[in-house]
Protein backbone atom coordinates (compact mmCIF):
# COMPACT_ATOMS: atom_id res chain seq x y z
CA UNK A 1 0.00 0.00 0.00
CA UNK A 2 1.33 3.75 -0.67
CA UNK A 3 2.29 5.91 2.26
CA UNK A 4 0.77 8.76 1.96
CA UNK A 5 2.34 12.54 2.59
CA UNK A 6 1.73 14.19 5.31
CA UNK A 7 0.82 17.44 3.39
CA UNK A 8 -1.80 16.31 1.34
CA UNK A 9 -4.49 15.87 3.40
CA UNK A 10 -8.35 16.99 3.97
CA UNK A 11 -8.44 19.51 6.93
CA UNK A 12 -11.79 19.49 8.62
CA UNK A 13 -13.77 21.65 11.05
CA UNK A 14 -17.19 20.90 12.52
CA UNK A 15 -19.38 23.13 14.47
CA UNK A 16 -22.03 21.76 15.93
CA UNK A 17 -25.41 22.43 18.29
CA UNK A 18 -23.54 20.39 21.50
CA UNK A 19 -20.77 18.06 22.23
CA UNK A 20 -21.99 14.33 21.95
CA UNK A 21 -23.77 13.17 19.11
CA UNK A 22 -25.03 10.14 21.51
CA UNK A 23 -26.82 12.34 23.10
CA UNK A 24 -28.70 14.02 20.12
CA UNK A 25 -26.26 16.68 19.59
CA UNK A 26 -25.70 17.38 15.06
CA UNK A 27 -23.64 18.97 12.86
CA UNK A 28 -24.66 22.75 12.11
CA UNK A 29 -21.80 23.92 9.78
CA UNK A 30 -18.86 21.47 7.92
CA UNK A 31 -15.67 23.57 6.56
CA UNK A 32 -12.71 21.73 5.09
CA UNK A 33 -9.71 22.73 2.98
CA UNK A 34 -7.94 19.95 0.88
CA UNK A 35 -4.17 20.28 1.00
CA UNK A 36 -1.77 19.05 -1.94
CA UNK A 37 1.44 19.25 -0.99
CA UNK A 38 1.11 21.95 1.31
CA UNK A 39 -0.79 23.88 -0.33
CA UNK A 40 -5.01 24.73 -0.73
CA UNK A 41 -6.07 23.90 -3.84
CA UNK A 42 -10.13 23.06 -2.95
CA UNK A 43 -12.49 24.12 -0.44
CA UNK A 44 -16.15 22.45 1.44
CA UNK A 45 -18.16 24.86 3.45
CA UNK A 46 -22.16 24.48 3.96
CA UNK A 47 -24.01 24.98 6.77
CA UNK A 48 -26.91 22.39 7.45
CA UNK A 49 -30.22 22.26 9.36
CA UNK A 50 -30.41 20.32 12.35
CA UNK A 51 -34.10 19.58 12.50
CA UNK A 52 -34.38 21.65 15.51
CA UNK A 53 -33.79 25.03 17.04
CA UNK A 54 -30.15 25.42 18.41
CA UNK A 55 -29.55 27.46 22.09
CA UNK A 56 -28.44 30.53 22.16
CA UNK A 57 -25.12 29.39 23.64
CA UNK A 58 -24.35 28.22 20.49
CA UNK A 59 -25.65 31.04 18.41
CA UNK A 60 -23.15 33.18 20.60
CA UNK A 61 -20.37 30.42 20.36
CA UNK A 62 -20.27 30.04 16.66
CA UNK A 63 -21.95 33.44 15.06
CA UNK A 64 -24.32 30.95 13.31
CA UNK A 65 -28.49 31.87 14.65
CA UNK A 66 -31.12 29.82 14.02
CA UNK A 67 -32.39 32.32 11.50
CA UNK A 68 -29.17 31.20 9.04
CA UNK A 69 -30.36 27.33 9.32
CA UNK A 70 -33.76 28.05 8.26
CA UNK A 71 -34.04 26.70 4.46
CA UNK A 72 -30.61 25.41 4.63
CA UNK A 73 -29.92 21.47 3.56
CA UNK A 74 -30.17 18.38 5.86
CA UNK A 75 -27.72 16.77 7.81
CA UNK A 76 -27.34 14.04 5.39
CA UNK A 77 -27.84 16.06 1.98
CA UNK A 78 -24.52 17.83 3.13
CA UNK A 79 -22.98 15.18 4.47
CA UNK A 80 -23.68 12.84 1.57
CA UNK A 81 -22.50 15.77 -0.85
CA UNK A 82 -18.77 15.59 1.78
CA UNK A 83 -18.16 11.97 1.56
CA UNK A 84 -17.36 12.35 -2.37
CA UNK A 85 -14.86 15.30 -1.04
CA UNK A 86 -13.19 13.14 1.53
CA UNK A 87 -12.92 10.18 -0.24
CA UNK A 88 -9.58 9.08 -0.61
CA UNK A 89 -8.09 11.35 1.31
CA UNK A 90 -6.32 11.37 4.96
CA UNK A 91 -7.82 14.01 7.73
CA UNK A 92 -6.74 16.57 10.12
CA UNK A 93 -8.57 17.95 12.55
CA UNK A 94 -7.74 19.76 16.19
CA UNK A 95 -8.84 17.74 18.72
CA UNK A 96 -9.58 15.09 15.93
CA UNK A 97 -12.01 12.70 18.63
CA UNK A 98 -14.72 15.32 18.47
CA UNK A 99 -14.81 16.17 15.06
CA UNK A 100 -14.34 12.10 13.87
CA UNK A 101 -17.65 11.09 16.46
CA UNK A 102 -19.97 14.03 14.31
CA UNK A 103 -17.99 12.94 10.99
CA UNK A 104 -18.53 9.17 11.91
CA UNK A 105 -22.09 10.23 13.26
CA UNK A 106 -23.99 12.53 10.33
CA UNK A 107 -22.24 9.56 7.36
CA UNK A 108 -24.02 7.01 8.96
CA UNK A 109 -27.15 8.48 8.85
CA UNK A 110 -26.39 9.41 5.09
CA UNK A 111 -25.66 6.00 4.82
CA UNK A 112 -21.86 6.26 3.96
CA UNK A 113 -18.73 5.71 5.41
CA UNK A 114 -15.63 6.93 5.25
CA UNK A 115 -12.60 4.28 5.49
CA UNK A 116 -9.08 6.88 5.62
CA UNK A 117 -7.08 7.86 8.43
CA UNK A 118 -7.30 10.59 11.15
CA UNK A 119 -4.45 12.54 12.88
CA UNK A 120 -5.12 15.33 15.47
CA UNK A 121 -3.15 18.30 14.85
CA UNK A 122 -3.95 19.30 18.89
CA UNK A 123 -1.70 16.57 19.47
CA UNK A 124 1.16 16.77 17.41
CA UNK A 125 1.24 20.48 18.45
CA UNK A 126 1.92 19.38 21.91
CA UNK A 127 4.74 18.05 20.96
CA UNK A 128 6.08 20.96 18.82
CA UNK A 129 5.35 23.43 20.72
CA UNK A 130 5.44 22.59 24.60
CA UNK A 131 6.62 26.48 24.95
CA UNK A 132 3.04 27.43 24.22
CA UNK A 133 0.82 28.87 26.66
CA UNK A 134 -1.76 26.55 25.68
CA UNK A 135 -2.41 24.36 22.19
CA UNK A 136 -5.91 25.99 21.36
CA UNK A 137 -5.92 27.16 17.90
CA UNK A 138 -6.28 30.81 18.67
CA UNK A 139 -3.29 30.55 21.26
CA UNK A 140 -1.12 28.71 18.63
CA UNK A 141 -2.18 31.34 15.59
CA UNK A 142 -1.06 33.82 17.29
CA UNK A 143 2.07 32.37 18.90
CA UNK A 144 3.25 31.45 15.30
CA UNK A 145 2.18 34.32 13.72
CA UNK A 146 -0.04 32.55 11.39
CA UNK A 147 -2.68 33.83 9.28
CA UNK A 148 -5.91 34.28 10.57
CA UNK A 149 -8.62 32.88 7.64
CA UNK A 150 -11.77 34.60 9.18
CA UNK A 151 -13.77 34.43 12.52
CA UNK A 152 -12.59 31.95 15.11
CA UNK A 153 -15.23 29.56 15.49
CA UNK A 154 -16.74 28.89 12.16
CA UNK A 155 -16.10 25.84 10.41
CA UNK A 156 -14.00 27.16 6.93
CA UNK A 157 -12.10 29.87 8.76
CA UNK A 158 -10.56 27.33 11.66
CA UNK A 159 -9.93 24.64 8.60
CA UNK A 160 -7.83 26.78 7.28
CA UNK A 161 -6.02 27.97 10.31
CA UNK A 162 -5.63 24.17 11.26
CA UNK A 163 -4.39 23.78 7.79
CA UNK A 164 -1.62 26.69 8.18
CA UNK A 165 -0.49 25.36 11.54
CA UNK A 166 -0.17 21.59 9.64
CA UNK A 167 1.66 22.50 7.56
CA UNK A 168 4.18 25.12 9.80
CA UNK A 169 4.70 21.87 12.17
CA UNK A 170 5.61 20.02 8.95
CA UNK A 171 8.05 23.07 7.56
CA UNK A 172 9.46 23.26 11.55
CA UNK A 173 9.83 19.14 11.29
CA UNK A 174 11.65 19.77 7.38
CA UNK A 175 13.92 22.38 8.54
CA UNK A 176 14.92 20.93 12.38
CA UNK A 177 15.64 17.57 11.18
CA UNK A 178 16.31 17.70 7.90
CA UNK A 179 13.39 15.26 6.67
CA UNK A 180 12.28 16.02 3.25
CA UNK A 181 9.54 13.88 2.85
CA UNK A 182 7.26 13.42 6.03
CA UNK A 183 4.54 10.69 6.08
CA UNK A 184 0.92 10.78 7.88
CA UNK A 185 1.37 8.00 9.66
CA UNK A 186 4.75 9.53 11.29
CA UNK A 187 2.55 12.51 12.24
CA UNK A 188 0.34 9.85 13.46
CA UNK A 189 2.37 8.11 15.21
CA UNK A 190 4.14 11.17 16.88
CA UNK A 191 0.88 12.45 18.06
CA UNK A 192 1.35 9.38 20.52
CA UNK A 193 4.50 9.74 21.57
CA UNK A 194 5.10 11.02 24.82
CA UNK A 195 6.44 14.86 24.30
CA UNK A 196 9.36 13.83 26.38
CA UNK A 197 10.26 11.83 23.94
CA UNK A 198 9.35 13.66 20.89
CA UNK A 199 12.93 14.73 19.90
CA UNK A 200 13.69 11.55 20.68
CA UNK A 201 11.44 10.22 17.93
CA UNK A 202 12.00 13.12 15.35
CA UNK A 203 16.01 12.34 15.46
CA UNK A 204 15.11 9.00 14.58
CA UNK A 205 13.32 9.36 11.58
CA UNK A 206 15.86 12.28 10.11
CA UNK A 207 18.53 9.03 10.99
CA UNK A 208 16.24 6.80 9.21
CA UNK A 209 16.22 8.83 5.98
Amino acid sequence: MQKMLADSVVVLDFETTGLSPEYGDRAIEIGAVLLEHGVIVDRFQKLMNPGFRISRFIEGYTGITNEMLKGQPCCEEVMAEFSEFIAGHNIVAHNVSFDKRFLDFELKRAKRVYAGACCCSLLVSRRMYQDAANHKLQTLVAHLGLPEAGTFHRALADAEMTAHLWIAMIDRIRQQYGISMIFFDQLSELSKVDKLYAHRYLTSLADGC
